[in-house]
C-alpha cells in the first residue's frame, strides 16, 4: 500500500488539533488548524454528534498513525511486537514508536518534522553506531549512537541546522547529544510523560482488542 500523501494540514484539521508534521510551520499563522478551524471537505464546519466507542478508538489509532507517518500494516506490526511484553500494552507502543529511528532523527533535531527525518534515513544520510542504516522503522536500543554520517557532514544542509542545534534545549531526558560530534546516544527509554504528544495509546489497544 502507498504511503499517504493527503496535505499535512488536513491531517490535523481532521483530528481537530496541531500534530506538528510541518515543523516550523505549526507555530505560524499559516497554521491549518489556525486558519481553518474544522475538518476538511464540504461538511467540515457542521456540528456532529458525539462519536460511538468504537469511533473514538479508531479516531485515537489514526490520529497517532499521522503524529508518526506509519501506515497500518506498520502500526499493527509495532503492536504485536509489544502486546505480549511485561508492561502497559498502550504505553509500550508509544515508546516502540518514540523509538523508530526515525522519530529519534526528529527528536535530535537533525529535521524539522519526522517526514523530513524519514528522507534523511531514506536517503542514507544517518549511521546508527557507525553503519549507514536507512530503516525508518529501525528500533534503536539503549547504548545506540545516532550520528550524521561522516561523509554527509559537510552538505549545506547540516551547515545550516548548527546553529539551530545549538540552541536546542529540549531533548528528551532518554537521549544525550553531543554538538561537536553532532549525535545522540540512547540512554534510556522513553517516559511517556515527557513524550509532548496529546493522545491515549490505550485506546489503541482497545481498538485491537476487540
Amino acid at each position: 500500500m502507498a504511503r499517504s500523501i493527503d496535505a499535512k494540514c488536513r491531517k490535523c484539521r481532521r483530528a481537530g488539533e496541531k500534530l506538528f508534521l510541518k515543523g516550523d510551520r505549526c507555530f505560524s499563522p499559516k497554521c491549518g488548524i489556525v486558519r481553518r478551524a474544522y475538518a476538511p471537505g464540504v461538511h467540515g464546519k457542521k456540528t456532529t454528534k458525539g462519536s460511538s466507542e468504537y469511533g473514538m478508538q479508531l479516531a485515537e489509532k489514526q490520529k497517532i498513525k499521522r503524529i508518526y507517518g506509519v501506515m497500518e500494516r506498520q502500526f499493527r506490526k509495532h503492536f504485536e511486537e509489544v502486546k505480549h511484553k511485561h508492561g502497559t500494552a498502550g504505553d509500550l507502543l508509544i515508546a516502540r514508536l518514540e523509538m523508530r529511528l526515525d522519530n529519534v532523527v526528529y527528536k535530535l533535531g537533525l529535521a524539522g518534522s519526522r517526514s523530513q527525518a524519514r528522507q534523511l534515513v531514506n536517503h542514507g544520510l544517518i549511521a546508527v553506531n557507525g553503519k549507514k542504516l536507512s530503516i525508518p522503522s529501525y528500533a534503536v536500543k539503549v547504548g545506540d549512537v545516532i550520528t550524521v554520517k561522516q561523509s554527509k557532514k559537510e552538505k549545506n544542509y547540516f551547515k545550516n541546522i548548527e546553529q539551530v542545534l545549538k540552541n536546542k534545549k529540549d531533548f528528551p531526558s532518554w537521549i544525550s547529544f553531543d554538538m561537536s560530534k553532532m549525535e545522540g546516544k540512547i540512554t534510556g527509554t522513553p517516559n511517556k510523560d515527557e513524550i509532548g504528544i496529546n493522545v491515549d495509546p490505550q485506546i489503541v489497544v482497545e481498538y485491537y482488542s476487540r
